[in-house]
């Protein structure tokens, strides 16, 4: 039964609302990035740009590197801006836009996100590569999905009681990465933990300007949290709903992080701007080999 118009929009040349994107514009290997001005710092390794564009926060660029064809996107910040990148993805392959009814056989793609973020932990030092082993969802977008098929829920219980988590707030939910890009991506060069993705920068990440935030504690909670040695890393807003979303619609993903503060030890990075460098390229040739 085909998709109704109001749930699959389309743009009048076809493209998908809000990327603005046709099937033949992207690649099924796909680097996220949050902020558009750094779409150009992954692509101009690439040896040829054969397609771009940009519409609202969403800018693509689609070319080849060592000839393996990449699509870089960026999606903007939080978990809300993911539903919309990831579900339109997920459409440009896996629903015909003409019939708007889903195909048959499903096309798996890889994603991996190479973001920027403050480490939690002593040992994870800045200008350090951090690969997330799960993402924790403080922010409960993926409650709107049914998950209980790949949720954990020893490891979410086991945070809620030591972080004494409000009632009032979405029950976390903690999704695994893939295994597949793990064992690609991992090297001596990447420190591994649970990444947490909050749905906002200030009181859901702990910052108090003028607003006083439900529990001032939960960031040292977060930071003593182990669950048979999996440890709470760092924080930003991405990454457990990329985890949830590509696990639920049959797609690979990953999450990179170029560690640029520590908060344990007050420290940041003096040339943050290299560490991003330095994890593109990472990402690149491991993508090429």
């Amino acid at each position: 039964m085909p998709i109704k118009e109001s749930e699959l929009i389309l743009n009048p040349d076809g493209s998908v609302y809000h990327l603005n994107l046709k099937p033949e514009n992207i690649s099924d290997t796909i680097i996220f990035v949050g902020d558009q001005n750094r779409v150009e710092k992954v692509s101009k390794h690439f040896d040829s740009i054969e397609f771009s564009t940009q519409k609202r926060e969403f800018k693509t660029h689609t070319g080849h590197y060592k000839g393996k064809r990449i699509t870089v996107i960026s999606t903007g910040i939080g978990p809300d801006n993911i539903d919309i990148v990831l579900n339109e993805l997920d459409a440009l392959f896996n629903i015909d836009l003409t019939t708007k009814v889903p195909k048959q056989t499903i096309t798996s793609l890889n994603i991996i996100r190479i973001g920027t973020s403050g480490s939690l932990q002593k040992d994870i030092p800045i200008d350090s590569f951090l690969l997330s082993t799960f993402g924790l969802d403080l922010n409960g977008m993926l409650h709107a999905y049914q998950i209980d098929t790949i949720n954990t829920p020893d490891i979410e219980e086991a945070f809620i009681k030591h972080t004494n988590w409000h009632q009032n707030k979405a029950k976390p939910i903690i999704i695994k990465n893939s295994d597949v890009l793990e064992k690609q991506f991992e090297s001596n060069k990447t420190h591994k933990g649970l990444t947490a993705t909050a749905g906002g920068f200030y009181g859901p990440q702990g910052r108090v300007l003028r607003l006083p935030v439900q529990d001032p504690d939960l960031n040292n909670k977060m930071d003593t949290f182990n669950f048979n040695g999996i440890r709470v890393t760092n924080l930003e807003m991405e990454t457990s709903a990329i985890y949830g979303l590509a696990k639920l619609l049959g797609h690979h993903a990953l999450s990179l992080n170029a560690i640029i503060a520590n908060r344990a030890s007050g420290t940041f990075s003096k040339n943050p701007a290299e560490v991003i460098e330095n994890l593109i390229k990472y990402t690149l040739d491991k993508i090429a080999d």
